[in-house]
C-alpha cells in the first residue's frame, strides 16, 4: 500500500494546536452553545428548567454534567420538527433517519450546518490521503439518508471529482470503478465485501484495481474485517464515525498515517462516555456509551445526546482530537441470551476466524419453548465450495463456528449453513439481526 499521508501544512490549525488550545476553544463554545439552545429552542428551555440548570451553571467542561440527556424518543416525539431552533425559513435540507426502529426522526439543516458538513468532510478525506483531483467512488445511499449528500458535497469542497452512483447496481459500480480508476471509495464495509465477492465470482483480480482507499462507515466492522479488505484490495481500509442525530458522517474518521480509531473532530462535537445504566460520567480509557453535545450546529442543535454507541475514548495520536475505540456494538441492539449480553459484532468476529465460511452472516432471534433462541445464518467461501466444506465433516465450519461462539462469547447458539448466496446481501446497510419472535 502506498504511503498517502498528508503533510502537517496540509492541515487545519486546529488540526495543529495543543490539547490545552483545543479545550479552551470548545470551553468558550459549549458556554455559547447551551446559551444558543436555551434561548432559541423550546425544547431545550424547557429541559432545562426542568432539570433546574441554566447555561451560566457551566464554568468548566466537567460541568456539562449537571445537564439533562437527549435521546432518540426526544426527536420521535418532536416529529417532525419541534426541536428546531431557528426559523423554518433559515433551513435549506432535511433529512431522516429510516424508522426501521420506530418513528423516523427528521434533521433539520441551515445553510451554515451544511457548509460546517462538507467543511468536515474534507478533513475526512484530507485525513484519508484525498487530495485535490483526486476521483472518489461514493456509494453511500442517496436521498433521505444522510450518507450520499454528506459525502458528496465534502468530496466537491476538497476539490476532487465524486462519481455519484450510491449503493446498489454492484456490477454498475465494478464497470466504472474499473473504468474510471478512482483513488477512493465510500462505502459500508458489508457493501464492498459484496462488491468483492462479485469481482471475483466474475474472475476479477482486487489487487488490480487502482482503489488506494476505501472509507468505511454507516455500521460496526472488526479488525478482521479491516485485514481482509486491506489484503483483497491492496488498499488502506478507514473507518468514518457518524451519526444523522448529530450531523450525519464526518463527526470523526480515522487518519491514514496511524488507523488506530476515529479521531473525533472536537473542536464541533464534545465527547463524553458515560455508564449506559447510571448515566455517570465515566473517565477516558473507560468503556462506555458515547454522548455528544453540538457545539456549532444552528438548525437542530443536540445537548448531551446518547448514542447508543459503545466505546471508549482514547488520547489523540495524529491529531489533538481524542480518538474512540472501534465500536463494539450499540447499548439499544444488544441482545441477552441466557443472561449473557451479546452484540452482532462480537458474532462477525468469530465468523471470520472460521476457514471455509464467507465473511457473510445475519442473526435469527426465536422462541425455542419457553425461552429465546438464537440463530446464526452463515455461507461457504465460494472459492472452496459447497460440496468441500460438507465433505470434510472432521473440519465442518459451522460446528467450529458453534464451538467457537461458545469459547469466546458463552452461549450456544444454532448455526444455519446454507448455500453460495443464501445470506441476504446488503445494498447498503447490512440487516444484521432478524428477530423472528412473536411481539406481545
Amino acid at each position: 500500500m502506498r504511503d498517502i499521508a498528508p503533510a502537517k501544512s496540509e492541515l487545519e490549525p486546529i488540526e495543529n494546536a495543543s490539547v490545552d488550545e483545543l479545550r479552551s476553544l470548545q470551553s468558550e463554545r459549549l458556554k455559547r452553545a447551551l446559551h444558543y439552545a436555551f434561548e432559541n429552542s423550546p425544547f431545550y428551555k424547557k429541559r432545562f428548567e426542568e432539570a433546574q440548570v441554566h447555561p451560566d451553571d457551566l464554568v468548566n467542561l466537567d460541568d456539562l454534567a449537571l445537564f439533562p440527556f437527549t435521546v432518540k424518543e426526544d426527536l420521535r416525539r418532536s416529529y417532525p420538527l419541534g426541536m428546531l431552533a431557528t426559523d423554518r425559513s433559515r433551513t435549506v435540507r432535511l433529512h431522516s433517519s429510516s424508522g426501521t426502529t420506530g418513528k423516523p426522526t427528521i434533521m433539520a439543516y441551515t445553510r451554515g450546518d451544511i457548509d460546517l458538513w462538507a467543511n468536515l468532510i474534507v478533513r475526512c478525506l484530507r485525513a484519508a490521503g484525498v487530495r485535490p483531483g483526486d476521483l472518489v467512488h461514493n456509494s453511500y445511499g442517496y436521498g433521505l439518508f444522510t450518507g450520499g449528500l454528506g459525502v458528496h458535497y465534502g468530496i466537491e469542497r476538497l476539490g476532487a471529482c465524486v462519481v455519484p452512483i450510491g449503493g446498489g447496481q454492484t456490477a454498475k459500480q465494478i464497470t466504472l470503478i474499473t473504468d474510471l480508476k478512482p483513488k477512493a471509495i465510500m462505502v459500508t464495509p458489508s457493501y464492498l465485501l459484496n462488491i468483492l465477492e462479485v469481482l471475483r465470482e466474475n474472475g476479477h483480480d482486487p489487487e488490480a484495481l487502482s482503489l488506494e482507499v476505501g472509507i468505511l462507515g454507516a455500521e460496526p466492522w472488526t479488525a478482521k474485517m479491516r485485514r481482509e479488505i486491506e489484503g483483497a484490495f491492496d488498499m488502506h481500509a478507514l473507518d468514518i464515525y457518524g451519526l444523522s442525530e448529530i450531523i450525519g458522517p464526518g463527526v470523526g474518521s480515522e487518519c491514514v498515517e496511524t488507523k488506530d480509531g476515529s479521531h473525533l473532530w472536537e473542536d464541533h462535537f464534545y465527547p463524553e462516555i458515560i455508564d449506559p445504566e447510571t448515566g455517570k460520567v465515566l473517565p477516558d480509557g473507560q468503556e462506555g456509551e458515547l454522548v455528544f453535545t453540538t457545539l456549532t450546529k444552528e438548525a437542530m442543535p443536540v445537548v448531551r445526546y446518547r448514542t447508543r454507541d459503545i466505546t471508549r475514548l482514547l488520547p489523540g495520536t495524529a491529531r489533538p482530537m481524542r480518538r474512540i475505540e472501534r465500536v463494539t456494538g450499540r447499548s439499544d441492539d444488544m441482545m441477552i441470551l441466557r443472561g449473557v449480553n451479546v452484540y452482532p459484532s462480537q458474532i462477525e468476529e468469530q465468523v471470520l476466524t472460521v476457514e471455509g465460511l464467507a465473511p457473510h452472516f445475519q442473526i435469527e432471534r426465536f422462541v425455542e419453548g419457553r425461552m429465546d433462541g438464537m440463530r446464526v445464518c452463515v455461507e461457504p467461501d465460494p472459492a472452496i465450495g459447497q460440496g468441500a466444506v460438507k465433505a470434510s465433516p472432521a473440519s465442518d465450519p459451522a460446528t467450529i463456528l458453534k464451538r467457537r461462539i461458545k469459547e469466546m462469547i458463552g452461549i450456544n447458539v444454532e448455526i444455519r449453513l446454507g448455500e453460495v448466496g443464501s445470506v441476504p446481501r446488503s445494498q447498503g446497510k447490512a440487516v444484521r439481526v432478524v428477530d423472528l419472535r412473536e411481539k406481545k
